[in-house]
């Protein structure tokens, strides 16, 4: 007797404890991320994959838009394209990618041996983002920088600085407060840091060749 009800609860133990796994199968299904990184061939740190996610989930969350990445080592253009035929292939490869995103979407694009950064968006966000400020400030003078930092790094922080203030730009235009996983200040930080250095160069070169010229008149 005491067998048979040992057997018993055993066997209710089973049956609870497999409910209970695929109760908790259905909780992370219902939860999962999405991955708004589309494809990164590997030249995205997987620190910034995770952080990219988890900017955009949130921002998903809150006003329904998708923000995605997608960067490559190549587009797949040949060496020693013309420049017409090659920003028409990379046009027709771009508009291809688009049909494959949930609207409303934004998404940010980059190929490396093709030295090519873009942004697109639906009709309704093309007004809602600065697309030139994000690209020649967030994005472009880290991809440009000559450091001690590889390609790799580089990209990594490049996508994330542009990703993180296309974002920004969305929740400001909905009223929104900064978002909990947003990188915050530190992108625009940059982007001022930057701007000085380049107008010192530039005021720089002006003084030398100022200094140049008054030279070679006294002599």
């Amino acid at each position: 007797m005491i067998q048979q009800e040992y057997l018993l609860v055993k066997q209710s133990f089973k049956v609870l404890k497999v409910i209970s796994l695929f109760l908790l199968l259905l909780l992370t299904n219902s939860s999962a991320s999405e991955n708004f990184l589309l494809n990164s061939d590997a030249v995205i740190d997987p620190r910034t994959t995770v952080k990219i996610n988890q900017i955009g989930n949130e921002l998903k969350d809150k006003t329904g838009i998708n923000v995605y990445l997608y960067a490559k080592k190549t587009f797949g253009v040949k060496k020693n394209t013309p420049t017409k035929e090659k920003l028409e292939y990379i046009k027709n490869y771009e508009e291809n990618l688009l049909k494959q995103l949930k609207k409303p979407y934004v998404i940010l694009t980059l190929a490396l041996d093709e030295t090519h950064v873009n942004i697109r968006a639906t009709k309704d966000l093309k007004n809602v983002i600065d697309k030139n400020e994000i690209l020649n400030e967030y994005v472009i003078p880290l991809l440009a920088s000559k450091d001690k930092n590889d390609l790799f790094a580089k990209t990594s922080a490049a996508v994330l600085n542009g990703y993180d203030e296309i974002v920004s730009q969305i929740v400001e235009s909905k009223g929104l407060e900064r978002l909990d996983s947003a990188i915050g200040e530190s992108g625009k930080t940059f982007s001022t840091i930057w701007k000085v250095i380049m107008y010192s160069l530039v005021v720089f070169g002006i003084l030398s060749y100022t200094v140049i010229i008054l030279r070679s008149k006294k002599k």
